[in-house]
């Protein structure tokens, strides 16, 4: 298993121009972490020549491109909408291409008022079924994280996968993201989708009916070796705390429980 970091960790800095995207991966390569995931918010352009140099930094700076990721909404109710979100989807597994990055990170969506999540489960299968044929054209892997709305449990998740059945849609297993599960614990959330994992999240806390829990990285990571998860678990720092001196913490408890686990 390996170390990563989301650059979503440093979301202040980047939307508010402080950092780009390469000196997030300056951070990443000085924090010695071997993977970074590169979040389409924060791209000033996506042209193949900016593409390329991203790639290049990366390269030079010894860190590998985990994955790419958008907040794609595949469940709204208005079908050109939903085309639009299809075509960025699109767009971005091409992009995430020219990264050289072997996964891009999606969202299904959050049901719209006055439709039924049958509804919604049916545009989000239909939407990733047209993606399909183009991440397997890119060879690139969507990966679905869960993140609420029609992904809340894992039993959506996992329906979800199979009812788009290819192996180009696997999940994203976001750590912080089951704590809201009424049917399971959240470990055993975890565990249930850990086999069809191909990259993951690590949140520092996750959120639960009672407020934010903490998460037991330990566990984290038992869990994820026991279904013989080999991909990287990136660090999505969402504390109150300032990325710079968080995120580092992250780091070293992660190595920790690597190595005692």
């Amino acid at each position: 298993m390996k170390i990563g970091c989301c650059a979503y960790s440093y979301r202040k800095y980047l939307t508010s121009g402080q950092m780009t995207l390469e000196a997030f991966v300056d951070i990443a390569s000085d924090l010695g972490v071997e993977g970074v995931e590169l979040t389409s918010y924060y791209f000033p352009s996506t042209d193949a020549a900016y593409l390329h140099s991203l790639k290049r930094h990366c390269l030079l700076r010894g860190v590998s491109v985990s994955g790419a990721a958008v907040g794609s909404k595949l469940t709204l109710a208005s079908d050109e909408e939903r085309a639009a979100e299809v075509r960025m989807v699109k767009e971005w597994l091409r992009h995430a291409r020219e990264l050289g990055a072997p996964e891009l990170r999606v969202f299904a969506g959050l049901t719209p008022a006055g439709h039924t999540d049958d509804e919604a489960f049916g545009w989000a299968v239909a939407a990733l079924k047209e993606c399909v044929p183009v991440a397997e054209d890119v060879g690139v892997v969507m990966a679905l994280e869960n993140h609420g709305g029609i992904t809340t449990t894992s039993a959506q998740v996992i329906a979800l996968i199979k009812a788009v059945d290819s192996p180009w849609l696997q999940v994203n297993l976001d750590t912080g993201n089951y704590g809201l599960d009424p049917e399971v614990d959240p470990y055993e959330g975890m565990r249930r989708v850990a086999a069809l994992s191909v990259t993951a999240h690590h949140k520092v806390s996750m959120r639960t009916p009672d407020g934010p829990k903490r998460v037991d990285v330990t566990q984290v990571v038992s869990t994820l070796r026991a279904a013989d998860y080999r991909g990287f678990l990136n660090i999505e720092f969402e504390e109150d705390d300032d990325p710079m001196t968080g995120v580092p913490r992250v780091v070293e408890e992660i190595r920790s429980a690597l190595a005692s686990a």
